[in-house]
């Protein structure tokens, strides 16, 4: 990516994100005429206290510098949280990160996925890719073991898989927060070619993707209930977690643990071998 290009970038974050906020969520009078959706750009240097003209050039893309103090300032104006905080900051660094992955998951953890059976698990790589996942993870997705990459990667699995949106209650609610969290999670890795392959294929593939890309909607990592139309084992419960191995910290754990008083994993294991 070149440096205009990533100039670009980081305009059209700072734009989404003024777009995307109210006058009143930020105590300025609505007014009438607004020609644009939410702030206008005097609005958020008038609340970040810097010029008009400095921030334009900023979210023109022009060539100039902005001390981290200065960026902070203006995150705080468009009420970014600490993910879009640390995302701006990203943001401004031209540079491709060089992650060193295992190509393999470790043994460690692939012990540990079985450890954490009936409930479905998997392991992640630093583009969300599928390194490893156990028994019960391939029978609430039995597709799973026939992807190839760059398709055996969960952004691919959630928006341009189909049976995807039949699996997974609220599917849009999910698929939103999940795009949110890996455009935070993949800050540093914008640059380098897997990733440019992975969104151009995605927004090809998905209509979903291509629209939602654009937003430039950054979170953390959420606990929270993902529900399941399992169409063997019925409606499943489980609460999705997160895990990041201190040894290997490009890697993540995901399980999917069963809910207190909730049979979904012993029933999606039981099915299994009834079908």
């Amino acid at each position: 990516m070149s440096a205009g290009d990533h100039r670009r970038e980081l305009a059209d974050f700072l734009r989404a994100r003024r777009e995307s906020i109210r006058p009143d969520q930020v105590g300025l009078p609505a007014g009438r005429g607004r020609r644009t959706p939410g702030l206008r750009r005097e609005e958020v240097a008038l609340l970040a206290g810097v010029s008009v003209t400095w921030y334009t050039w900023l979210e023109q893309g022009r060539r100039i510098n902005a001390s981290d103090d200065v960026l902070l300032a203006i995150g705080r104006a468009l009420r970014l949280d600490e993910a879009g905080q640390s995302h701006l900051l990203a943001l401004t660094d031209p540079g491709t990160a060089v992650v060193e992955a295992p190509q393999e998951a470790p043994s460690a953890l692939v012990r540990l996925l079985d450890a954490l059976m009936p409930a479905p698990a998997y392991v992640l790589g630093p583009h969300w890719e599928f390194v490893a996942w156990n028994d019960a993870q391939e029978r609430l997705y039995p597709r799973l073991a026939e992807l190839e990459a760059p398709r055996c990667n969960l952004l691919w699995v959630l928006f341009a898989d189909p049976s995807t949106r039949d699996l997974i209650i609220d599917w849009d609610i999910h698929a939103r927060q999940a795009l949110a969290e890996f455009r935070a999670a993949t800050s540093a890795l914008r640059h380098d070619a897997a990733m440019v392959e992975l969104v151009e294929l995605l927004r090809v593939e998905s209509e979903a993707f291509d629209e939602w890309w654009p937003e430039h909607d950054v979170s953390d990592f959420e606990t929270r209930l993902r529900r399941f139309a399992h169409p063997s084992a019925g409606e499943l419960t489980f609460e999705y977690q997160q895990l990041s191995p201190a040894e290997w910290p490009s890697l993540r754990v995901v399980a999917q643990l069963p809910v207190p008083g909730d049979d979904s994993a012993q029933r999606l294991s039981v099915r299994h071998y009834l079908v």
